[in-house]
């Protein structure tokens, strides 16, 4: 069966002196030839992890879907949409990614161009000198020779889909690498969001520690003269001083925390933010993200997380390699021809009667190759089964990620309740202390220990708030954002 396909592809006999055309024709027909591919048939591999999420959130049914909102939805905040649009046009980790993209897409141009004959104009000059006891007149000649014409290069007729299958597995490379800058923005969009917020954290607490700080001298100022009264005591004087030490030591923390999440900020945007010159007490919207978003379903992971569907990707990239490496056990069929005009002197090349045409069918068949081809096979589905293990980890990844946003946003909203009526109820703590203290009451201890817990309990509410609005674009992150575009084949 095999020889007579073969047979049936090879002419039995050259065309004594085919017409201009029946070469072009010859090629064409060669082109056209569409081989069976030899690569598994792709099947996505059934997902490792649970059909529905542990525990979704009370308003995940109403909550809009993470895959529907765009990132200029998602995020609110005005300032905040102006640095991701910033970061998006000059981060260099995303110029990277893009750049690959580019360089993907060169390399699947490049071997899609297998597929098809290459044929170029070739035109070449030989002049030589051959010795009387070499030369047939037994006398010293010297000849010459000259062609010009259309030639076809060495064209492979794929009748087992080898040059298809290494240009399949090339094309997969190139969609991976666009799901994996869409991954890349996606982080980008998640990380700016973040690096926002701890810098607007860092701000609040400076501005809060500066209130802070002023109100403890005004208080320090009041014990020292009651001190010079005899109605405080030294060790009252001692606290007010250390409680206003402790306020100047807290706010270089927060300066210190404040430049460097700046730095951080800058080096996302890809250059300084243009909002730099914002005073303290400018900062982002007290909401500045959508406040919540509903997970879907695990299944809907597949198709709205582009490192999962870069993974699958990469799986159908080792299927098409298979399917080369099964092809490379069965004969491999070559076309070389030219057709133009020769002649042996340059004057004549072109004067009628010089035409010439040459046919150069090449059959090659592996007899013996030291089990190259069966290692390179064994190779290929190996490199199949890793891909399988990192699709799957790739979704238990993603899974794990998702819960763990989820769980963060569910429990940090309520986390965040309670520490806003803590707050409430020091400040209303404070404000009696603060009166008993003044009628002489209450002793100065006890101000002190209102002042410090309103102060902490401040602190922590702010760090509570940034929390939940980072697990809110952690899970956005995690879902796969709104950048739901399909790669196309270039």
């Amino acid at each position: 069966m095999m020889r007579d396909l073969i047979s049936s592809a090879l002419p039995s006999t050259l065309p004594p002196a085919p017409a201009p055309g029946r070469l072009a024709l010859l090629v064409a027909a060669a082109a056209l030839v569409a081989g069976c591919s030899m690569a598994p048939v792709h099947q996505r591999p059934a997902a490792p992890v649970p059909a529905v999420w542990a525990w979704a959130g009370d308003s995940s049914a109403t909550a809009p879907a993470a895959a529907t909102l765009a990132w200029q939805e998602f995020v609110t905040d005005a300032l905040l949409r102006q640095r991701i649009a910033q970061a998006l046009a000059h981060n260099r980790d995303l110029r990277q990614a893009l750049l690959d993209v580019e360089a993907a897409r060169a390399m699947y141009g490049v071997q899609r161009a297998e597929r098809l004959p290459g044929v170029e104009v070739q035109a070449s000059g030989n002049r030589q000198r051959l010795p009387g006891d070499l030369s047939a007149a037994g006398a010293s000649t010297v000849q010459s020779s000259y062609q010009a014409g259309v030639g076809l290069a060495a064209f492979e007729l794929d009748l087992f889909g080898r040059v298809r299958s290494l240009s399949e597995a090339a094309l997969q490379e190139y969609l991976a690498s666009e799901e994996a800058a869409r991954s890349v923005q996606i982080s980008l969009v998640a990380e700016v969001v973040q690096a926002s917020l701890l810098h607007d954290s860092a701000r609040q607490r400076v501005a809060l520690t500066q209130r802070t700080l002023a109100s403890r001298e005004a208080a320090l100022q009041l014990v020292q003269q009651r001190r010079q009264h005899g109605l405080d005591t030294a060790l009252d004087l001692h606290e007010a001083e250390s409680l206003t030490e402790q306020a100047r030591a807290e706010l270089e923390r927060s300066e210190r925390q404040y430049r460097q999440a700046g730095n951080a900020l800058t080096l996302l945007l890809g250059q300084p933010p243009q909002d730099q010159g914002l005073a303290m007490d400018q900062a982002l919207s007290t909401l500045p993200l959508v406040q919540d978003i509903g997970p879907g379903m695990p299944a809907d992971l597949l198709t709205h997380r582009p490192d999962i569907r870069a993974a699958e990707h990469l799986l159908q990239s080792r299927n098409a390699s298979i399917g080369a490496a099964r092809a490379a056990f069965f004969p491999r069929i070559s076309l070389t021809g030219a057709l133009g005009n020769s002649s042996a002197e340059l004057s004549n090349l072109f004067q009628g009667g010089q035409r010439s045409w040459s046919f150069m069918p090449q059959l090659q068949l592996p007899i013996f190759d030291g089990g190259r081809n069966q290692a390179n096979l064994d190779l290929a589905q190996v490199r199949k089964d890793m891909a399988v293990v990192a699709y799957e980890k790739s979704i238990q990844t993603a899974f794990r990620e998702v819960a763990d946003a989820l769980a963060a946003t569910d429990t940090l909203r309520r986390e965040e309740s309670a520490q806003r009526k803590l707050v409430t109820s020091s400040a209303k703590s404070l404000t009696l202390a603060t009166a008993r203290y003044r009628a002489g009451v209450d002793s100065h201890l006890r101000y002190l220990d209102a002042e410090r817990s309103h102060f902490a309990s401040q602190l922590a509410l702010i760090d509570v708030a940034t929390e939940r609005q980072i697990a809110l674009t952690t899970l956005y992150k995690a879902l796969g954002g709104g950048w739901r575009a399909q790669a196309t084949p270039p």
